[in-house]
C-alpha cells in the first residue's frame, strides 16, 4: 500500500502543478486575409495598430528581432520574435522585460482566411501570472481586445 501511494505521489510531483495561464482572443475582419496580414506588418508594425503603443524601436540580439515598445502614458515592453511564417500569416514572440503582471510569456498572433473574403485574427498567449491569475488574465485580455480592435480599424 505504501509503495503504491509513493509511486502515485511521485508521479503527481513529476507532473507538477499547472502554473501557466492562457488567454486567447479572436475577431473577424471584413477584409481579405492578405490585407489584414499586411496591416499587422512586420514585428514593429504593432505601433501602427495598437492604441496603447506610442512607438517601436527594432533591434537584433543573437540573430533574433527585438522590439522595444514605448507605451502611451509611459513604460516600455521589450519583446523578442521567436518565429515568423509569412505564408501561414503568423508570428510568435516572448516578453523579455515589461511592467505587466506576467512572466515566461509566449504569444502568437495569426490571421486565417474565413473562406468568404474576410479573415479572422487570433491572438493567444501563455504565461505565469505574477500575483493573482485572474488579474493577470484581465490585463492580457485587455491588451488583446484593444489590439484586435485596432487591427480591424486599420484593415477596413
Amino acid at each position: 500500500m505504501f509503495k503504491r501511494f509513493t509511486l502515485v505521489a511521485a508521479a503527481m510531483l513529476a507532473a507538477g502543478p499547472a502554473f501557466a495561464a492562457d488567454v486567447t482572443e479572436s475577431t473577424p475582419v471584413n477584409a481579405p486575409a492578405a490585407k489584414v496580414w499586411a496591416t499587422i506588418g512586420g514585428f514593429c508594425g504593432i505601433a501602427k495598430w495598437h492604441p496603447a503603443v506610442e512607438g517601436c524601436a527594432l533591434s537584433e540580439q543573437g540573430g533574433k528581432p527585438i522590439r522595444t515598445l514605448s507605451l502611451k502614458g509611459g513604460g516600455t515592453i521589450v519583446e523578442q520574435e521567436t518565429g515568423r511564417d509569412d505564408v501561414a500569416m503568423k508570428y510568435s514572440y516572448v516578453i523579455l522585460e515589461s511592467p505587466l503582471p506576467v512572466q515566461n510569456y509566449i504569444s502568437t498572433i495569426a490571421v486565417t482566411d474565413n473562406g468568404k473574403g474576410g479573415a479572422v485574427v487570433t491572438w493567444s498567449g501563455q504565461f505565469e501570472p505574477k500575483g493573482a491569475e485572474a488579474a493577470a488574465k484581465t490585463v492580457i485580455d485587455g491588451i488583446y481586445v484593444k489590439g484586435l480592435a485596432g487591427i480591424v480599424d486599420k484593415s477596413t
